[in-house]
């Protein structure tokens, strides 16, 4: 790669107002009613997720800037219980686990200083990023740094005070990146906090890579650039009520990938990764179990009563009706879905009648079919592994085809199922396949059975969606996953 040369950084481009997020957009406004359904029903589950997902973000955006490591069994006990230093074994991290626990204290505590900002008792000033930087690395006495002779050396960490050095590092190819240098970080990051004042109408998935991209590029510290960028993410996803998002440790060469193409100009990639992970926090969200009740003192009489309850219900059925809209999506999508099926189908069979005539079927599934109960445990269980309720109390539709040849069968399954405990007018598409093996070519005995998801990543949509505009990426996102089944069926063809 060549050498990156800093540039001065921009505001936002129209090219970035138009990166297409259309497959997120209608669920802000359905998280956001969700939401107040479950701040009013279930608000301690409510505020366990969110913390849950805050010590998540505070455990992840450490392991992302290599300050520790730590294995996957201890991060989901110090998730769910909270950091407490005797969850931590010598062998599960590679710090001193008292250690561990004073970082992950630290990014936690600057997560409450975001929050206490958007309560209205901080305003976003250089002031409070600094002061976010030095929560974010109290417990960091120093940092590495290279002199003139090209020795590595640690120096004393600066925090909450700008660089006075030069911190452009040198990738594993030679080629140097740089950052803005410390003569102008002043002035870049005044123009930073002005441009974000003026983008409250914009969409807030894009604003908040846009300025995380902005941030790196400035890298006004010596170091814990990547820790504060996150934090201030999280402020501007929150600022717009959405959820905190948590870059994974698997993420991190995608995320650094595309943090250097939005460099090069092109923030497309940043930026559909931020919607995925967003897309996954509100996924995740809508399946907290809100099942504590709204207790009311009797004050009125059982007829008053009974009449409001009526009038409630009313109410609720036309919503409820609304919701359900995203049916005719689901119906056009599957529809879409066996065209696109029938035509990959077709394809693979002149290649593959050269070795014996392929037997194929496709059968739609959904309420209309009375068939809709087929594959839920499949689709129930893909959605515990990561974390979702599959609502089987809503419609739910599929395609199914199948290609036999010889003693091997494939079985390609797209389902579209609703997701969240309660009605939330969000759908989701999957995709998986079943490999069937048989005794012989003309009998029935299967011998064998595999079942493999192919789709890495959900197709969500909405109540509010328009199939039109999502065509496109629905038919990337199919093709994407039928390659998967035919490529795992013909290695066993």
């Amino acid at each position: 790669m060549p050498d990156y040369k800093w540039t001065q950084i921009k505001p936002l481009l129209e090219a970035d107002r138009n990166i297409d997020l259309a497959a997120i957009t209608p669920l802000y406004d359905t998280w956001r009613h969700a939401k107040e359904k479950l701040e009013k029903s279930s608000p301690e589950n409510l505020k366990g997720f969110t913390n849950r997902l805050i010590r998540s973000l505070s455990i992840e955006t450490g392991i992302l800037e290599r300050l520790y490591d730590l294995d996957r069994g201890t991060t989901e006990a110090l998730v769910e219980n909270g950091f407490q230093e005797e969850l931590v074994s010598g062998t599960s991290t590679d710090i001193e686990p008292s250690r561990l626990i004073d970082f992950l204290h630290d990014h936690e505590a600057a997560i409450q200083l975001v929050m206490d900002c958007i309560s209205g008792n901080h305003e976003l000033t250089k002031g409070y990023i600094n002061r976010l930087h030095i929560i974010l690395t109290q417990h960091q006495e120093t940092t590495s740094a290279v002199d003139q002779t090209g020795k590595r050396l640690e120096i004393p960490l600066r925090k909450g005070e700008y660089k006075d050095q030069p911190n452009n590092p040198r990738r594993p190819d030679g080629s140097i990146h740089e950052y803005c240098p410390p003569i102008h970080v002043e002035s870049e990051m005044d123009n930073l906090l002005d441009w974000l004042g003026g983008l409250e109408a914009e969409d807030p998935i894009i604003v908040a890579s846009w300025f995380h991209h902005r941030f790196t590029q400035i890298h006004p510290y010596q170091d814990g650039n990547g820790r504060v960028a996150r934090a201030l993410t999280t402020l501007i996803l929150l600022r717009a009520d959405l959820l905190p998002m948590v870059i994974d440790r698997d993420l991190r060469t995608e995320y650094l990938k595309a943090l250097e193409e939005a460099d090069f100009g092109n923030l497309t990639a940043f930026a559909s990764l931020f919607a995925r992970l967003e897309r996954a926090a509100i996924l995740q969200a809508l399946s907290v179990d809100a099942d504590a009740k709204i207790t009311r003192e009797r004050k009125l009489s059982s007829a008053v009563i009974e009449s409001l309850a009526a009038k409630f219900a009313r109410r609720r059925e036309v919503k409820d009706t609304e919701l359900r809209r995203a049916n005719l999506v689901a119906e056009q999508l599957r529809q879409h879905t066996r065209k696109l099926i029938e035509e990959s189908l077709n394809q693979l069979k002149d290649s593959v009648s050269q070795i014996a005539e392929p037997d194929i079927h496709i059968v739609e599934g959904g309420p209309d079919r009375e068939n809709s109960h087929w594959y839920k445990f499949e689709v129930i269980q893909s959605g515990a592994r990561t974390g979702k309720f599959v609502n089987f109390d809503e419609a739910h539709y599929f395609i199914k085809a199948t290609m036999r040849v010889e003693r091997e069968r494939l079985i390609f399954v797209t389902s579209f199922h609703h997701v969240g405990r309660e009605l939330s007018g969000i759908m989701e598409a999957t995709a998986f396949s079943q490999l069937e093996s048989y005794e012989a070519s003309d009998d029935r005995g299967r011998v064998s059975q595999d079942f493999f998801p192919c789709s890495l990543e959900p197709f969500v949509f909405t109540y509010k969606t328009d199939e039109k505009e999502i065509e496109l990426k629905f038919a990337q996102w199919l093709d994407a996953a039928i390659a998967v089944a035919l490529q795992d069926f013909g290695d066993r063809l």
